[in-house]
């Protein structure tokens, strides 16, 4: 029941602040209603984290030292009380002076903690600061949004799970805002079911070099995490500072991931504000190298000539360009989760053979999950998923075709239960009626061509020839010009028995 209000007493909430951020002319659209929660949902969340800290601390016996000076705490400019934990409403400010403090002091001296050292949550909130804007333009709609949050709590474990979830969905909202859902959203179904293929174990590297909202390393963390009562002190340091890696080029998207890693409780996230196309692989050296790659990297043309030289097959397809990197960057024996435009399998040109050539013989490509339309949402683009390992040819893959009894869409999304059959099969590659196995020593030698072709579907098994296909146009035609002329002739019958 305890989490169930609080589920609901959260989702209120939001509802609420978005109610005022509508009102707002500083904020118009899904982006700048997550932004804008975001930045003070994280201060009040830094509140009752170093509260919890010093807490522990005094239960230990020592005493803690507070991140933030004490003008900037929650408590002292947010939301000051009175000795009944009420608002204190002569001390908090409210209106143009609430609104210039926090553009001017509040935000100003955030931003100086970047200069700290980049593996503490220090230097987080530095990175976040100096990436932010206030947007709220009315500094009363601020006072009533920070009021809201004030009421939330985020403390137990409970919280922080309720939290978390619900921020996930405001992501997705805001990935739907977009003009491509896929850019800040991948489904969560299908991000939870990669990490269960790849399986990452404790003392993994977990990249994604194209990171968004973070969402496959929130993902892994969880996943690492389910029988978190089982791991040890040292497990657990390791989780938090030596074990997840992101890179990001968009500042919203950057900002969000990091918040969301760290509302997942991963206090100083390893995710850098980068062009990660902008570094030439052939400057990666084995120290650079991960475990394991997971990501669902940008799709779209357009890439400069000057991105393109850092790789050594030159392209203007970004994915195409990730998808060398994640290969370079993964290490002998690592493993991959990669989403990719599900095209790549049979396009001709020179850049699509090359990369397919570089990633068989370099990779063992052993599993390909070939996805519905309409598994992104705003996505107008078909979908894979390569699962790859480095170090070794490919030999066989396995491949599964995901066949649902519905369309995908907003009201019909992707869940768990519709990629259960594919986790199972893919344990041991069985083959099935939505699944089979290819030789590499049986394809085209010179295409290389990997497309999704089920044997067991009969519109895939009836291939024609071209010659009979011509045959029957002609046919067609010739039968099309009978009637014609039939129904000419009528006409000529009619119009002379009329005259």
């Amino acid at each position: 029941m305890a989490n169930l209000k609080t589920t609901v007493s959260f989702e209120q909430s939001f509802k609420n602040i978005d109610n005022i951020l509508h009102t707002d002319s500083g904020c118009g659209t899904e982006l700048d209603y997550v932004e804008q929660t975001s930045w003070i949902l994280f201060l009040k969340y830094l509140d009752d984290l170093e509260e919890s800290k010093k807490t522990e601390a005094a239960l230990a016996g020592k005493s803690y030292e507070y991140i933030l000076s004490p003008v900037y705490r929650w408590n002292s400019w947010a939301c000051p009380k009175i000795f009944d934990s009420k608002l204190d409403h002569n001390k908090a400010l409210d209106g143009d002076d609430l609104k210039e403090f926090v553009n001017g002091d509040l935000f100003n001296y955030l931003k100086k903690f970047k200069a700290d050292d980049p593996d503490t949550i220090i230097y987080k909130i530095g990175e976040i600061f100096h990436e932010l804007k206030n947007k709220i333009s009315s500094g009363y709609k601020l006072r009533e949004i920070l009021n809201i949050v004030d009421g939330m709590h985020f403390r137990l474990h409970e919280e922080k799970h309720e939290l978390s979830h619900l921020y996930e969905s405001k992501i997705k909202n805001m990935g739907n805002a977009g003009r491509n859902g896929g850019e800040y959203y991948t489904p969560r179904p299908l991000i939870k079911t990669i990490v269960k293929v790849v399986a990452p174990k404790i003392g993994d590297t977990i990249y994604d070099g194209a990171c968004g909202s973070a969402g496959f390393l929130v993902e892994a963390y969880n996943y690492l995490t389910q029988n978190q009562s089982q791991l040890s002190s040292s497990q657990m340091e390791k989780l938090q500072t030596k074990t997840f890696y992101g890179k990001e080029i968009k500042s919203l998207a950057y900002i969000i991931g990091i918040m969301n890693m760290i509302l997942h409780g991963i206090e100083a996230p390893n995710i850098e504000h980068v062009n990660t196309l902008a570094k030439n692989i052939n400057d990666i050296e084995e120290k650079h190298r991960y475990d394991i790659v997971l990501a669902n990297p940008p799709f779209g043309a357009g890439i400069g000539r000057e991105i393109q030289q850092n790789f050594p097959i030159k392209t203007g397809e970004t994915a195409f360009l990730f998808l060398q990197h994640f290969i370079k960057i993964l290490r002998a024996g690592g493993k991959a989760g990669i989403v990719i435009k599900n095209t790549f399998l049979s396009n001709t040109d020179n850049a699509s053979v090359s990369l397919r050539k570089l990633l068989l013989e370099n990779c063992n490509l052993h599993t390909v999950l070939d996805l519905p339309g309409g598994a992104f949402q705003g996505a107008g683009v078909k979908t894979v998923v390569l699962f790859f390992e480095k170090g070794a040819p490919t030999k066989k893959v396995w491949y599964y075709q995901l066949n649902l009894a519905r369309n995908l869409g907003k009201g019909n999304p992707l869940n768990e239960i519709d990629l259960a059959e594919f986790v199972e099969l893919q344990k041991i590659r069985s083959d099935s009626g939505n699944s089979w196995s290819i030789d590499i020593c049986n394809i085209d030698q010179k295409t290389f061509d990997l497309s999704v072709k089920n044997p067991n579907r009969e519109d895939n098994k009836k291939t024609r020839e071209p010659g009979n296909i011509t045959k029957e146009i002609q046919e067609l035609d010739a039968t099309s010009s009978d009637i014609i002329k039939k129904i000419s002739n009528l006409i000529s019958q009619e119009n002379n028995e009329t005259y």
